[in-house]
């Protein structure tokens, strides 16, 4: 086994028998569920309350730079396509497709469905890229976009944010199914 399929395969355990799995019959409902006031979430266009969004489609994202503090609470939504497009497309494209990705004009996903499907595609593409670096590939900086760390650990940076944000999606299903003392539904 090479060392860019132990450090994909790193991520891809935890992808195939924990995240995966718990984005498993996502509704839209819980992927729009803000279980706090003031929520940054994806909305149709036009009916942000952040100061600003971003996405060339129907739906945008919330966000303001530079961030609050303390950061506001993210729907589901949000943080999908946080991963979607900050952790992993940004970076397929610096250092995978050779084309710019630009979350301004990315479309944004307006149902749970079309949100999984764009996490799919993503992670394929970073995953398959992944795997297909060689070793000097990986103690070197990327030719392409601002990183100037060896690539090596630009990937175990993505793995730690899919998993970190992943467990945050997980804890957000949970909260959902247990709101106001429900007995949890099985997913």
């Amino acid at each position: 086994m090479t060392r860019s399929e132990r450090i994909a395969d790193q991520l891809d355990l935890h992808w195939q028998k924990n995240l995966r799995p718990r984005l498993h019959g996502l509704t839209d409902e819980e992927y729009f569920w803000e279980p706090v006031r003031d929520c940054w979430s994806i909305r149709p266009r036009g009916t942000s309350p952040a100061t600003m969004s971003e996405g060339s489609g129907e739906w945008t994202m919330d966000y303001v730079f530079p961030g609050p503090e303390p950061a506001p609470v993210t729907t589901i939504a949000w943080r999908l396509a946080h991963i979607i497009a900050s952790c992993l497309g940004y970076r397929v494209g610096w250092h995978f497709d050779g084309q710019d990705f630009d979350s301004e004009t990315f479309a944004y996903a307006g149902t749970a469905d079309e949100a999984l499907e764009q996490l799919d595609e993503m992670y394929g593409r970073w995953d398959a890229g992944v795997r297909g670096l060689s070793d000097a590939d990986l103690d070197n900086p990327p030719a392409v976009g601002p990183e100037r760390f060896p690539l090596e650990g630009i990937v175990l940076h993505v793995n730690k944010e899919l998993i970190h944000h992943g467990a945050e999606i997980s804890l957000l299903r949970d909260l959902y199914r247990w709101q106001d003392g429900a007995v949890p539904r099985r997913i």
